[in-house]
């Protein structure tokens, strides 16, 4: 008989989805991650009407996770470690609301743990942390080419430049955690 994955969602925005894409798929018990868009004002908003800033959403993605392999909490660490959540509508040279440090919480529960993670994680940074927490659980797919994009294009100067140098640093960091 098949063993039953009891799974949960993680939402989080760390500025470009490529870069935290790239980083959550390759640990344990992630199942599958979606770059998306969360946070804002309208439906089913596209990538170019969220790079020009009016819609309100962030780059976020969404983890498919089982508990039983990694916490809810494990990946808080991650995510507070593996971007900077000192950095208000920014990520380095990526800048706009849409690029935001947020944590959707999908219920009380992970609002709480948000909340303590980013309490822990006030110890690895020498600047404040902004980073949001909210509950929020409308999340809109991005569109299709963004998924995997690190894995399909990493040539290209941003992916060679950018997330490359983001998920050395987490395999390194998190190594015991990666697949």
């Amino acid at each position: 008989m098949a063993h039953d994955i009891n799974i949960e969602i993680a939402t989080f925005a760390g500025g470009c989805f490529w870069c935290t894409e790239a980083v959550f798929k390759g640990l344990k018990g992630v199942q599958s991650v979606q770059s998306g868009f969360m946070g804002g004002h309208i439906s089913n908003p596209g990538y170019r009407e969220v790079c020009g800033g009016n819609t309100g959403h962030a780059e976020a993605i969404k983890i498919i996770f089982d508990p039983a392999v990694i916490a809810y909490d494990t990946l808080l660490d991650v995510f507070f470690a593996t971007h900077d959540p000192t950095q208000l509508n920014r990520q380095g040279n990526d800048v706009g609301d849409h690029y935001r440090s947020h944590v959707f919480a999908q219920n009380s529960d992970q609002e709480k743990a948000a909340h303590a993670a980013r309490d822990r994680a006030t110890s690895i940074w020498d600047d404040p942390i902004v980073t949001k927490i909210s509950v929020e659980t409308v999340f809109w797919d991005a569109e299709g080419y963004h998924n995997d994009y690190f894995e399909q294009n990493p040539d290209q100067a941003y992916c060679a430049l950018v997330v490359a140098p983001k998920v050395r640093k987490a395999r390194a960091a998190f190594e015991s955690l990666m697949k």
